[in-house]
């Protein structure tokens, strides 16, 4: 498979509850990256409640004098019971300075981990922040701007998917993904205002969503529910997006 990113362009569409969910549902093992300057870390204040303590994550990275694939394994800590390993981000939106220099060797390094037979998924947070890692958002396989509908965030994302967006180049590179699609405007309507693929969509549910945004117990049905049936087909999707663009681009290098 790929590197993937996720990203938004304001508000809190669920970015990193996505990245998690996706990760834990994945079929492969999977590198999940919190790059998101702002500080903190949503998976283990979140997903693991605090029951984990930092101890290495993007700033040791950074200042790892090792060559940066072997920097990326001394700093991945495993998810147990699952497939996923996970970069934490920094603690402290301060920090978020000293990862200006590492975020394009970083974009490299991850998109050479597929031929270990590792995919990557990288959070990337909110688009235009200080020393936000536009690296990873243009070197990624598929690059999602994750959105709500309504008209508040479809504005938002109108506004930046110039900047997620590579014109001539893109080959279905950049798209959406919608969290409540049809609440209110279906997929069709949001790619016609955004001018951008819908490639994915995944419910809008809250309480299933806190399994993965704050480790909250599993509600009644959650592994058959509609949230976890639409990140699974959410998979399938970008999946098949980054096979469709790699057609593409091997048409195109035979042209």
């Amino acid at each position: 498979m790929a590197v993937i990113a996720l990203t938004s362009a304001s508000g809190s569409p669920g970015v990193t509850t996505t990245a998690v969910g996706l990760s834990l549902l994945w079929p492969r093992p999977v590198l999940l990256v919190e790059a998101d300057p702002t500080g903190g870390s949503g998976i283990l204040a979140g997903y693991f409640r605090g029951s984990h303590e930092y101890d290495a994550g993007l700033v040791e990275l950074a200042l790892s004098a090792a060559p940066i694939a072997d920097a990326l394994r001394e700093v991945a800590r495993p998810i147990p019971g699952t497939q996923v390993s996970f970069i934490a981000g920094t603690r402290s939106r301060s920090q978020a300075n000293a990862l200006h220099d590492v975020w394009r060797p970083l974009a490299e390094a991850l998109g050479e981990l597929e031929s270990n037979g590792q995919d990557v998924i990288v959070d990337c947070g909110r688009l235009g922040l200080a020393h936000a890692p536009e690296p990873l958002t243009l070197g990624a396989d598929l690059t999602l701007l994750v959105t709500r509908t309504n008209l508040p965030a479809l504005s938002a994302s109108r506004a930046w998917s110039d900047a997620v967006a590579q014109p001539g180049l893109d080959l279905g590179q950049t798209g959406l993904l919608l969290v409540g699609a049809g609440q209110p405007y279906a997929a069709a309507e949001v790619s016609a205002v955004v001018e951008l693929p819908v490639i994915a969509s995944i419910a809008d549910d809250a309480e299933s969503a806190s399994v993965f945004h704050r480790g909250a117990a599993p509600p009644k049905h959650f592994d058959t529910g509609p949230f976890i049936r639409s990140l699974r087909a959410a998979i399938e999707s970008m999946r098949g997006a980054i096979n469709r663009r790699r057609s593409g681009l091997l048409e195109r290098a035979h042209s």
